[in-house]
């Protein structure tokens, strides 16, 4: 055997079987390559030591060189080229409103709104004075002009409801704020019982504020006080109007040399809301989010996802390993050219991207899933290597022949498979064209190491040659029947590519970063709590025009779509109707501002002053008993409880009930003392977030509806469009990446594919053998739009690299069975080949497998579709393809 050459062969027909193997393939694409590996794996052999001297050095120097220049990024934003025009739009806006970038945001929720707006306050006055996490902090509501113009912004009616139940509750309003306590309470309660003794009647806008003081009076004379929200009784329904989240939003120093950049000042800011007075009562809570805290909790899922997938893929490979080629003198060298061959590929991803992000990171699973292919095709024909009489050849005589017959299969369908991912490359998303390079170039770093490394630890490790048939002899029935029956087999895939294509249309791609993201992090979930408010949900858009008369113009068309809910500019904080509002203001101050303005409130009262004030206010509403409404009459019972409590009791329901009357009676007094805003008079540090020094201005859009729903955002944008093509913002990017991947897919698809078929071509040199290779690879593409329509899987930014794996895997195993075909197989699936194909989709999917089962939702749907289009793969690769290939009889001599 060994002696023969491949140009001296006159008919292949004659010789074994696996001669004929290796004399077709060497037939097809010429001798002097594979002489070439052959004398290479020779050299590799006679020089084991020194060739894994070599290998151990440049890992050394790969594993030192990613340390040092290798990083990784969970900016989706950077997954993308930066000349795209939307990612300019996006980087100018970016650009000209730093203030909105890298932010670190705490979101307060509290049982009041004063509970929460005096928790933010506090929070903001901690985090301000640390100079060492933070570079700004702010507390967007807590402005000098928001408080003083409130009024202003109301709609007519409701400033007109609201200022009605005011004056309603003047005499009230002016008792409280001689005294702000419990006693001045009770003693305006007491005089709501005269006004009921001498014919007044209650005012109906002062019902529901009545039942809140109920409420609060039962449960403090019960002994359970709590604090009384006065804005909510006072204000009533337009209280309810804005968010009842409160904000601090922060820009955080980060550290870029931490693999979480934000995480110091994460933990700051997480030390600061446990050290608020509410938050440890239980009153209030507080929960972060921001870019900053959404990206370093993206990379602490994916990166523990990606190692500990790459560990368990690792070691459940060795597992297959066992019983593919069982031996571990061949199983400990298959391992090591993989980690030999991953570090290798890590430190060219280091000089070649130098960054990584969220798709490109799962190279290193990817490489093991997909090299190690090359490995086990190798080592089991190794395995399976016979002399004509049946007897085992030396070491040396089996790797040489091994390389001969097998090194040029497996260069073809690293070429190939390189060829598939490298088509990626020169498109606009980033993400993938990153992923296509590193794994592109590691398909040729693994075919080298196979063919190198692989053989010369095989000679250090001793390995031996198998017993017995390397292939799978019980599977010659099955050869059979799909050879009798291949027109039935051929007809039902043909059906099912009929299928497949049919149900393209069908396929859903969604772009929204925020769906890839684990739901439950602390982030996600203070980011849902946003979703649910047109005015805080992150889906906004935003347009930068000329000038404010351009924006005055682009603000009315935005505000007539019907998927818009308002349009936030400069010219936004100049309050509609000011005169009429003014006036209506002006009104309610001359009555109430001289009863509410006070220059020398009471004293704080002791227990003894609390409790005359109850038994005084609870006598004079027992004299009109009979007459009271419910509210009234259980504030009189609480009253009447109060009035025998002990002082602890008192002191507690005193504290409760008017801890919060001071502040708001100060915002009454001034949101009655509003001054006429004008765009020249709004404050440079709220217009400098509207416009800019040479007098462009940002409009900010906000959305009706569940923006969440794909159908429902791009709703929202195409009517954007109709108004302007320049949108950019959250919403307008997560739609352009869509249409950006879909793009980058199709042309890359089609270009990898023609750059396959040309390498099949040049390779095999017949348009048959292609076209063998490339059918069922179009086939196992279809049966994947099957699956992904009817499980259903919905394709995302992440999970989309699944394409060019298809394209890889399924090249390299269509190429081995085509090429053996070829050099006389009869029996496909009773072939070394089939056994090596079966046992690399296993320990392929095996990596994928781990990659299923992560936390972070985009690369579970990952592992979740290259399972689905590797198993599509594997059917195709043992059913089809022996099925298609034109008939050969098994039995022939």
């Amino acid at each position: 055997m060994t002696a023969i050459l491949p140009y001296q062969i006159k008919d292949v027909r004659f010789l074994p079987r696996r001669g004929v193997e290796t004399a077709h393939s060497l037939l097809r694409v010429g001798p002097m390559f594979s002489d070439l590996i052959a004398r290479l794996n020779a050299a590799c052999t006679r020089r084991a030591p020194l060739v894994a001297a070599i290998f151990v050095l440049l890992c050394a120097g790969c594993v030192a060189l990613s340390v040092t220049h290798l990083s990784v990024t969970t900016d989706t934003g950077k997954m993308f080229a930066a000349n795209l025009p939307w990612k300019k739009r996006n980087a100018e806006i970016a650009r000209l409103f730093p203030q909105d970038d890298n932010q670190l945001v705490a979101i307060i929720d509290a049982k009041i709104p004063e509970q929460g707006r005096a928790t933010a306050r506090e929070l903001t006055d901690i985090l301000s004075k640390d100079h060492e996490h933070f570079r700004s902090v702010k507390d967007p509501e807590d402005n000098a002009f928001y408080h003083s113009n409130g009024f202003l912004f109301l709609d007519r009616e409701d400033l007109n409801s609201l200022l009605d139940s005011t004056v309603s509750a003047q005499p009230f309003l002016g008792t409280l704020a001689a005294d702000p306590s419990a006693r001045g309470l009770f003693g305006a309660l007491g005089l709501i019982g005269e006004g009921i003794k001498v014919g007044q009647g209650i005012p109906s806008g002062f019902t529901g504020a009545l039942d809140g003081f109920a409420t609060s009076l039962t449960d403090a004379a019960n002994g359970h006080p709590h604090d009384m929200s006065w804005q909510s009784l006072l204000a009533g329904k337009v209280a309810d109007m804005g968010s009842r989240y409160q904000f601090v939003v922060t820009q955080p120093r980060l550290d870029y040399n931490s693999f979480q950049p934000g995480g110091a000042a994460t933990d700051a800011m997480r030390a600061a809301i446990n050290k608020l007075s509410f938050v440890k009562a239980g009153e209030a809570t507080g929960i972060i989010t921001g870019e900053v805290k959404l990206n370093d909790e993206e990379f602490a899922t994916v990166a523990h996802g990606m190692v500990l997938g790459l560990v368990l893929s690792l070691a459940l490979v060795a597992v297959w390993l066992i019983l593919a080629v069982r031996s571990i003198r061949v199983i400990l060298p298959i391992l090591l050219t993989l980690i030999c061959g991953l570090l290798l590929t890590t430190g060219f991803a280091a000089i070649s991207v130098g960054e990584l992000n969220l798709i490109s990171v799962a190279f290193a699973i990817l490489f093991v899933g997909i090299a190690v292919d090359f490995a086990i095709q190798y080592s089991v024909r190794f395995r399976g290597q016979r002399h004509e009489d049946g007897s085992h050849p030396t070491l040396s005589e089996a790797l040489i022949l091994t390389g001969r017959e097998s090194g040029t299969q497996i260069f073809v369908a690293a070429l190939a498979t390189a060829a598939g991912f490298l088509a990626f490359t020169p498109t606009s998303f980033v993400g993938v064209a990153q992923l296509g390079l590193i794994a592109g170039f590691g398909m040729l770093i693994a075919f080298i190491c196979t063919l190198t490394l692989l053989p010369a630890l095989l000679v250090l490790f001793r390995a031996q040659i198998g017993e017995g048939e390397p292939g799978f002899m019980f599977m010659a029935p099955v050869d059979h029947a799909l050879r009798h029956r291949r027109k039935r087999v051929l007809g039902v895939f043909a059906l099912l590519g009929v299928v497949g294509l049919a149900l393209m249309p069908l396929l859903k791609f969604d772009a929204d970063p925020l769906h890839t993201k684990n739901p439950n992090s602390e982030g996600m979930r203070a980011l849902h709590l946003l979703e649910a408010n047109p005015l805080t949900t992150p889906y906004s858009a935003q347009v930068l025009v000329p000038n404010l008369t351009a924006a005055a113009e682009q603000a009315e068309a935005f505000s007539k779509l019907s998927s818009v809910h308002d349009v936030l500019w400069l010219g936004a904080l100049v309050p509609q109707d000011q005169a009429a509002k003014m006036a209506m203001i002006q009104d309610t101050a001359s009555i109430l501002l001289p009863t509410i303005v006070v220059d020398h409130p009471a004293p704080t009262p002791d227990a003894a002053a609390i409790r005359a004030a109850a038994v005084s206010a609870a006598a004079k509403l027992n004299a009109v008993k009979a007459q009271l409404p419910a509210p009234l009459e259980r504030i009189r019972a609480a009253l009447t409880t109060l009035s025998t409590a002990p002082d602890a009791t008192l002191i507690a329901a005193d504290k409760a009930l008017t801890r919060f009357l001071p502040d708001e009676l100060q915002m009454l007094r001034t949101a009655l003392q509003p001054s006429t805003v004008t765009i020249d008079n709004i404050p440079q540090d709220i217009r400098q977030d509207y416009i800019l020094p040479d007098g462009r201005a940002r409009l900010t859009i906000h959305p009706n509806g569940q923006m969440s729903e794909n159908s429902v955002l791009h709703t929202f944008v195409n009517q954007l469009h109709t108004v302007s093509q320049n949108i950019a913002g959250p919403a307008s990017e997560i739609t352009e990446s869509a249409h950006t991947i879909v793009h980058a897919f199709t042309i890359a698809a089609v270009s990898a594919l023609i750059m396959i078929a040309l390498i099949l071509l040049v390779a095999l040199r017949r348009l048959l053998d292609t076209a063998l290779v490339m059918a069922p690879l179009l086939l196992s593409a279809l049966l994947t739009v099957i699956l992904i329509v009817t499980v259903p899987e919905t394709l995302n930014y992440a999970n989309i690299i699944a394409l060019p794996l298809l394209l890889g895997v399924g090249v390299s195993f269509n190429i081995y069975f085509v090429m053996n075909w070829r050099a006389g197989v009869k029996g496909p699936l009773t072939s070394p080949t089939a056994r090596a194909v079966l046992f690399s989709a296993l320990t392929t999917g095996t990596a994928f497998g781990s990659l299923a089962a992560s936390a972070h939702p985009g690369t579970a749907s990952m592992g979740r579709l290259l399972l689905m289009s590797l198993g599509c793969t594997l059917l195709c690769t043992l059913i089809f393809v022996p099925a298609l290939l034109p008939k050969r009889p098994i039995d022939e001599a």
